[in-house]
């Protein structure tokens, strides 16, 4: 006896409620089917599926053993994607959703380099600020700025962000100088919108912490508009340290009050990776979430990197 195809057609039928569905199903008779459950059950010694004229039904041992059998079946199924996907380079189609900041500062400078490594692996990048829902919108990865909260999703912190105060060397040289958060009252300060309440940044100095009020100037709920203010001569923005690196670096922008932490939020936000919960990883999502977490510095760095793995 097969036990393992005996197992398979036990499943299929006690999910499809017939022998002739099963036998379909796997290109059988009815007659083969029940053979096969016959011969199962005949070497576990009690009886799986109660027979009759109108209908099939599990035992009580049958509901036992289907649920086992389940999860064998899986677990055999994932041993062997795994060694599959070993042997096999990655294709097929890949989903990412990300918020548009660190899409536009990251994601989308890593993927020239990672089409060089993996040509066969296609993805299918969106960006916004707008939270989504994997299994309902179809994606594969969200990355995140803060954990989800929803059941049945995997999170991985990648990396902690670390939020900045910058404004251009012509701003500055036209205003006040800005020596405490206190200092940015008399600023034009350019605000990220999270409600119609007063904007708050928080201010951290070792273990004392200031909450500071702010004057907005100009607000908006997107973080290239901002940056394109702050590099306009507008105003004080608070940025992400990975939308604003490559500016910083390049002298365009100036980071005001660097010996203080800021937020607008929280101080422990940072970079989350979230897929569906899932016995085992494709290979397509491990790979993708190894090249960011291994090569989003380079990122920062150069407007493009090579398709060199580190």
């Amino acid at each position: 006896m097969d036990k393992l195809r005996a197992m398979e057609l036990f499943v299929a039928t006690a999910d499809n409620g017939s022998f002739s569905a099963a036998g379909r199903l796997y290109g059988l008779s009815p007659a083969s089917v029940s053979r096969h459950i016959n011969d199962l059950e005949d070497s576990l010694g009690v009886t799986l599926i109660r027979r009759s004229t109108r209908a099939l039904s599990l035992t009580e041992s049958g509901e036992s053993y289907m649920r086992d059998a389940r999860d064998i079946l899986a677990s055999i199924k994932i041993a062997e994607t795994a060694v599959t996907e070993q042997n096999e380079k990655p294709r097929g189609l890949l989903r990412v959703h990300s918020r548009t900041m660190f899409g536009i500062s990251v994601l989308s400078r890593l993927q020239p380099a990672f089409c060089d490594l993996y040509p066969e692996l296609v993805i299918d990048l969106h960006l916004s600020e707008r939270p989504v829902r994997l299994r309902e919108d179809g994606f594969d990865l969200d990355f995140r700025i803060a954990p989800p909260a929803e059941q049945g999703l995997v999170r991985r912190k990648l990396f902690l962000s670390r939020r900045i105060l910058v404004a251009s060397p012509d701003y500055l040289a036209q205003h006040p100088p800005i020596e405490t958060p206190d200092d940015l009252m008399r600023h034009a300060c350019l605000t990220y919108w999270i409600s119609h309440d007063r904007v708050y940044w928080r201010f951290r100095d070792g273990d004392s912490e200031q909450e500071q009020s702010i004057p907005a100037a100009f607000t908006s709920n997107n973080g290239l508009v901002l940056l394109n203010m702050a590099l306009a001569g507008k105003g004080i923005a608070l940025l992400d340290d990975y939308t604003v690196a490559d500016h910083v670096a390049a002298g365009t922008l100036v980071e005001v009050l660097p010996h203080l932490r800021v937020t607008n939020t929280t101080f422990e936000e940072g970079i989350f990776v979230t897929y569906t919960e899932t016995p085992f990883m494709p290979a397509k999502m491990r790979l993708y979430i190894d090249f960011v977490v291994q090569h989003w510095g380079d990122a920062l760095r150069e407007r493009r990197i090579s398709g060199r793995v580190a």
